[in-house]
């Protein structure tokens, strides 16, 4: 076995199919389910996970950002993205054979799916990436700025990235990076943008003096409740194969998010004096976030590790690092999602079991996927920021901020 098929949640689509000619029926089936979980991870999951922790007047905006991010990355993944991520190419970017998924027949396979489900399948990854980002500079960001943003970003930092990690070519893949569900594919990148679109944009108008309260955190708690269900697709279909790695996966993926859970909660009540509803379900984003790059190469003692060690890093990451930083991260997408993917990507490293996965971790090579991740999706990002802000401006005016969002850039508000 080829070290990319170890580790590679896709590998076997690198000629499109040739060396397996029959589409597994149980297989396909699977990853179809998978492909559905993890749409609903971001439709409705993540909008209402985000929605709910907003100010009310900009509930349907924030909600809204989500939704029209679904829509637009699924044109940029169409035109070129798909081709620029998951196609043979260089050791940095994909090939040009799919623009606009040309040439994707129903006979096309990718390792024993057809290559139609494992592009959508792709697609809800680079949906929920994107659609994770807004997260930090929530409430004060132009609507046409966030659209232009999901374009660009997708295109130039998301694709780029899935290819060095989980193309069979890609530069991280060959050094030998492990990351199994999109630890840094998704997590370090979305979080680390994050991070510096709310220090690029600045803080909401009243950050730190004024009280910010959350619109309806039952819908967080909902959406959270989605984005643990889908969490299972995300991971346990990554292997595109309905077996004994997939089931192991889920498992995992499951102790993983219950410890981080429990963790952040009891790091809250012994530190605040009292656990918060909001403090348990970000417990348990920060496990599945950190058990993702894991899932497919751990014990069910590692993933308990795992969990544990996400849920206080997290907690301080949404807490005192973002102190430290002086960063209005508004819905803490790098203090869970950039801090736990961090944390999952070493641990993987020194976790990995060749029982579960076949490879053995090697901490140096996630130490480099992380901090190329890092340098790349900062600077990447900035420079997108930068022209952003020079075509149509990234931020409201203070008037409209005040406002809300909802009735100044959409015209509507919630009864």
């Amino acid at each position: 076995m080829s070290l990319g098929a170890l580790f590679l949640p896709f590998a076997a689509l690198a000629d499109g199919g040739a060396a397996a000619r029959v589409a597994d029926s149980g297989h396909t089936a699977w990853v179809l389910v998978a492909t559905a979980l993890v749409l609903l991870m971001t439709l409705p999951g993540l909008a209402l996970f985000y929605g709910g922790m907003v100010r009310r007047k900009n509930v349907l905006a924030t909600m809204t950002q989500t939704i029209a991010i679904a829509a637009v990355v699924t044109l940029t993944w169409c035109a070129v993205g798909y081709s620029l991520a998951m196609r043979p190419g260089t050791a940095f970017v994909g090939g040009l054979d799919r623009l606009f998924l040309d040439g994707l027949s129903l006979d096309a396979l990718s390792g024993g799916v057809p290559e139609s489900v494992f592009a959508m399948f792709q697609l809800s990854f680079a949906i929920i990436t994107t659609a994770l980002v807004p997260g930090a500079f929530a409430e004060r960001m132009k609507f046409a700025a966030v659209l232009l943003f999901a374009a660009l970003w997708s295109v130039l930092v998301y694709a780029p990235v899935a290819h060095w990690v989980w193309a069979p070519d890609g530069w991280l893949a060959v050094l030998g990076a492990l990351d199994y569900a999109g630890g840094t594919v998704v997590h370090i990148n979305a979080g680390v943008a994050g991070l510096v679109c709310a220090l690029y944009v600045g803080p909401r108008s009243g950050y730190g003096r004024q009280p910010m309260t959350p619109y309806n955190l039952a819908l967080t708690l909902t959406g959270a409740a989605l984005l643990w269900v889908g969490w299972f697709g995300f991971n346990a279909g990554s292997g595109l194969a309905a077996d004994g790695r997939a089931g192991m996966a889920m498992l995992v993926t499951q102790l993983a998010a219950a410890t981080a859970a429990v963790a952040w909660m009891g790091t809250e009540w012994l530190v605040r004096g009292r656990p918060s509803a909001l403090g348990l379900v970000s417990g348990a984003v920060g496990g599945l976030v950190a058990v993702t790059p894991a899932s497919g190469f751990i014990t069910p003692a590692s993933a308990l590790l795992i969990g544990a060690v996400a849920g206080v890093g997290c907690y301080l990451g949404a807490t005192v690092l973002k102190r430290l930083l002086r960063c209005d991260d508004a819905l803490d997408a790098f203090g869970i999602h950039g801090v736990g993917g961090i944390i999952g990507a070493l641990l993987t490293g020194w976790l990995a079991s060749p029982a579960i996965g076949g490879v053995r971790g090697d901490t140096l090579a996630q130490l480099a996927g992380i901090c190329a991740t890092v340098v790349y999706s900062g600077g990447m990002t900035l420079i997108v920021l930068m022209a952003i802000d020079r075509l149509v401006g990234l931020r409201v005016g203070e008037r409209t901020e005040s406002e809300g969002l909802d009735l100044s850039e959409h015209g509507e508000a919630i009864a």
